[in-house]
């Protein structure tokens, strides 16, 4: 009975804690506006860097990541120092910051949350999957692609390096999530029509195209 009350507890705290949308927060508090109606219409650091600037964007992908740690700490000592607790706790936090419910469902791809979990589970594949991020995105300058291939190294790299299985196994639903989340990246990267990044969406209008 106990076990179930703090797995309950776990889902409600970390999606609820997922749900508040810093994209959304601070380019209200910034500009006024909601970044949902500008650029790509996404919430997260590459959207709010587009269209409101560097700061905002950088206080963005601090506060989306922290949600994914925090997730992670909670779920590590809601079940007693066990990493199914803690991998279940950062993968609702991504799920909240995709559909947050204080924000009618409409939020980030996951991204910058799921970096927050990982770094927290294992750093080491972290920093190899940042170091393919950021060669992708300074070689293509396509964020999307980026994204895709430091999600996709997650589990490649939890295998190799053994980490225990419910590590390697949020590896692997994690990117399988951040996959589906840019499915219309995926789509546009075949067609060469993704933006790159560098180029400021314009406010005021909805382009749907890029993070």
């Amino acid at each position: 009975m106990v076990f179930y009350l703090k797995l309950s507890l776990l889902v409600i705290l970390t999606y609820l804690l997922g749900s508040i949308s810093f994209g959304i927060i601070v380019t209200k508090l910034k500009k006024g506006i909601d970044i949902r109606d500008y650029g790509s219409g996404n919430t997260g650091f590459t959207n709010v860097l587009r269209v409101v600037g560097k700061g905002p964007a950088a206080i963005v992908l601090l506060g989306d990541a922290l949600k994914g740690s925090m997730g992670v700490i909670l779920g590590y000592y809601l079940g007693e120092a066990s990493y199914s607790f803690a991998v279940l706790g950062g993968l609702f936090a991504m799920i909240g910051h995709t559909y947050p419910i204080y924000f009618a469902f409409k939020g980030g791809k996951g991204v910058a949350t799921g970096l927050g979990v990982i770094l927290t589970l294992a750093p080491d594949v972290t920093l190899i999957a940042l170091i393919i991020f950021i060669t992708t995105v300074f070689i293509s300058r396509y964020v999307s692609l980026g994204s895709l291939l430091g999600a996709m190294s997650v589990p490649i790299f939890t295998f190799f390096l053994e980490k225990p299985f419910p590590v390697f196994l949020f590896g692997f639903l994690g990117a399988l999530f951040v996959f589906y989340n840019h499915k219309a990246n995926i789509i546009r990267l075949c067609q060469g029509q993704e933006n790159k990044i560098g180029k400021r969406s314009e406010w005021g209008s909805v382009d749907n195209k890029g993070e």
